[in-house]
């Protein structure tokens, strides 16, 4: 792992998709056709336990912003970026982003984690 490492993942959620969550979660369903925010939230999980840092991975703190709602059918692609390493600690600092194909950004933080291997 070095700074500037970047991983991130592309996905739709269709209608179909969203009313599963809402059973899910015991909520109405929405008639807003925007992406839950629990959604995008759980691209950065993806992420963050299977891609970078990836397996070990233990969330410490997440921060997100949600500047406006993403669209349901439309590709939103999740990044997370390192941006600061803190091997002593095994501390992993990174940028947290959601995007949409024409460069909307709809989300946008951090996130810290304890990570194995930090610095190698």
């Amino acid at each position: 792992m070095q700074v500037g490492d970047k991983r991130s993942i592309t996905r739709s959620f269709s209608a179909t998709d969203l009313a599963a969550f809402h059973k899910q979660a015991g909520l109405q369903e929405s008639t807003t056709g925007s992406v839950p925010e629990p959604l995008i939230g759980a691209l950065f999980s993806y992420l963050l336990g299977v891609e970078l840092p990836g397996f070990g991975t233990n969330y410490l703190k997440q921060e997100m912003q949600f500047l406006r709602p993403a669209p349901a059918g439309q590709p939103l692609s999740a990044s997370v970026e390192i941006t600061r390493l803190r091997p002593d600690k095994h501390l992993v600092d990174l940028r947290t982003a959601c995007t949409g194909p024409d460069g909307t950004l709809y989300c946008e933080g951090r996130a810290l984690v304890l990570a194995k291997d930090v610095g190698k």
